[in-house]
């Protein structure tokens, strides 16, 4: 080969790899890989089933301080509940809002019952927003009722949550945490 041949190819060569190298320089970076999407997805799940309650069905209690217990059999949404009065049936005076405790599986609630008295409540009476595993799958709706004897009326929390069955850490209201003062001392 001549020599002349061979300049014209080896500049070919250096435009062609310039070229190759000016867009290169072009392309948008690549996506990093395996981007993961901030969205999580559970799997369908059964519906939640109420396993337990204090009281339980047509159980007679003392009058006084009550505390209403529910447990389901998987981890429950804190957010998630609704009860109302069981029909024919006396309603309960409760604070408003249940606490989910620890387990994340059973609801407390504070009530006060009267004697001589039948009381029941609807949990779930309205599917949609009632009680609800992470998955947002609501509880069946299921009624509850119990009476209320004559005995010596229970009036301490402390009692109360003994005859619930519940641990010390357990209680069915917990003081809000403590408001940090900006400049206080």
């Amino acid at each position: 080969m001549s020599r002349r041949r061979l300049v014209p190819a080896s500049i070919l060569l250096a435009a062609l790899g310039g070229a190759s190298a000016q867009a290169q320089a072009q392309k948008p970076p690549p996506e990093a890989p395996n981007a993961v999407s901030p969205v999580l997805i559970l799997p369908p799940t059964l519906p939640p089933k109420l396993v337990s309650t204090y009281p339980t069905r047509d159980q007679v209690v003392a009058p006084g301080v009550l505390i209403l217990k529910v447990a389901f059999d998987q981890q429950m949404s804190p957010t998630a509940w609704n009860y109302a009065p069981a029909a024919g049936a006396e309603p309960m005076d409760c604070v408003k809002t249940p606490r989910l405790l620890a387990d994340q599986k059973t609801f407390v609630l504070l009530c006060r019952v009267l004697p001589n008295r039948t009381y029941g409540v609807t949990l779930n009476a309205e599917r949609a927003g009632g009680f609800a595993n992470l998955g947002d799958n609501p509880a069946e709706t299921a009624v509850l009722t119990f009476k209320v004897g004559a005995d010596a009326p229970v009036t301490t929390m402390r009692r109360a949550m003994q005859a619930a069955g519940l641990n010390d850490d357990q209680t069915p209201v917990q003081d809000a945490p403590p408001a940090a003062a900006s400049g206080a001392r």
